[in-house]
């Protein structure tokens, strides 16, 4: 099993950034497939993006495309996720992944191994 923590949630108004971080217990490219996901309460968890480890390749959700950016940083063992122009429905808990299945195009799926969470809070 993989430990997660998540780094870097907060409170920011419309229009600012915040990044967060997950760092993992095993190396990155071992996990294959790590994402974000986001849930508000009373909805589901969703997937925002997810990163393949070893190549790099990325999905995003279309809900933040051109917003928020995943990446891989090896050294760090770390993925993270830019977030930019926050809208307040944005406001959540977001949780790291790992584990995930492959799928193409940088997507996975079925992620075994989770994050506690860190909260994003975008207000008006």
């Amino acid at each position: 099993q993989v430990r997660l923590v998540e780094s870097g949630g907060g409170s920011v108004q419309v229009g600012g950034s915040l990044r967060l971080s997950c760092a993992a217990s095993v190396p990155i490219v071992d996990t294959l497939c790590m994402g974000w996901y986001r849930q508000i309460p009373g909805k589901e968890r969703e997937a925002v993006a997810t990163i393949y480890t070893r190549d790099g390749d990325t999905y995003h959700a279309s809900f933040v495309k051109g917003r928020f950016t995943i990446s891989r940083d090896k050294d760090k063992n770390t993925v993270d996720l830019q977030m930019n122009s926050l809208r307040p429905e944005d406001t959540a808990m977001y949780y790291c992944a790992a584990g995930g299945i492959p799928r193409g195009g940088g997507y996975c799926s079925g992620f075994t191994d989770w994050g506690q969470g860190t909260q994003a809070t975008v207000s008006s």
